[in-house]
């Protein structure tokens, strides 16, 4: 079998086997294989259909030449694009070849948004401190990449607990919040304790020896003593983010007053 055959291959099976319609195989062929070869890379096209996302391009390790190829190969079949752990050197050979491309510097990410319908939904970005900005910006960035309104809040850690409850009944009507906090970790345990929605906690690197690079913040919040905390990795505000948008859109699209 040529190598090249094994998309319309599998996309034959599918059909056979009654997990794809004929309609939706007919749109397939019209675009294009569900995958592309770079040499090296393999795009995923088929990302949007089956997650509701086009592939998201993860920078590091990456040459800005084999980032910039791949970024062009997602927009030959989306209308969107996100590229996270961008570097300068990542964001300028994008912008060479895409110029409506935006670089988040904070973020490390890169976008090209479409125009599109208003946001829907609601997600709380909050932040303890302001050395965990690079991650929750991250985590706005995609959310925004994936069509969510996004209110954030910014310095409210535990030291100064006035702060955070400055705006609690803000943070209430979001249908997913996300935690981001350095040190001891606490914030999302706090937050967890005085909401009724499903809290992301993400746990940074910021913080002294003893937080052995975010270590420390990630079993605090691992040991949540508040229910409906969720964690993600250290520094992944990536993750974060695209966890509370599965969330907040589904909410969005069954209860209209979100």
């Amino acid at each position: 079998m040529n190598a090249d055959d094994a998309p319309w291959r599998e996309l034959l099976q599918r059909v056979q086997g009654g997990t794809c319609s004929v309609d939706e195989a007919l749109a397939a062929l019209r675009v294009g294989p569900p995958a592309a070869e770079l040499g090296f890379a393999t795009v995923d096209h088929d990302r949007a259909r089956r997650c509701g996302l086009p592939e998201v391009v993860y920078c590091q390790g990456k040459t800005p030449e084999e980032a910039t190829g791949i970024a062009v190969e997602i927009l030959r079949r989306s209308d969107r694009l996100l590229m996270t752990r961008a570097t300068t050197e990542h964001a300028r050979a994008v912008a060479e070849a895409l110029p409506q491309a935006r670089y988040h510097d904070r973020a490390r990410c890169v976008t090209v948004l479409p125009a599109s319908p208003p946001p829907r939904g609601r997600v709380a970005v909050v932040s303890a401190g302001t050395a965990d900005l690079p991650v929750a910006d991250e985590a706005a960035v995609t959310l925004e990449f994936a069509g969510n309104r996004v209110e954030r809040y910014t310095d409210v850690g535990v030291a100064g607990l006035h702060r955070l409850l400055r705006h609690i009944d803000a943070i209430r009507q979001a249908n997913a919040i996300v935690v981001v906090a350095g040190m001891d970790g606490a914030l999302p345990s706090v937050v967890g304790g005085l909401v009724d929605r499903p809290v992301i906690a993400v746990p940074t690197s910021t913080g002294y020896g003893a937080s052995f690079g975010g270590v420390a913040a990630l079993l605090t919040m691992l040991n949540s003593c508040a229910a409906g905390v969720a964690v993600v990795n250290i520094d992944n505000g990536f993750g974060a983010g695209y966890l509370a948008s599965l969330i907040n859109l589904r909410t969005a699209a069954t209860d209209p007053r979100t």
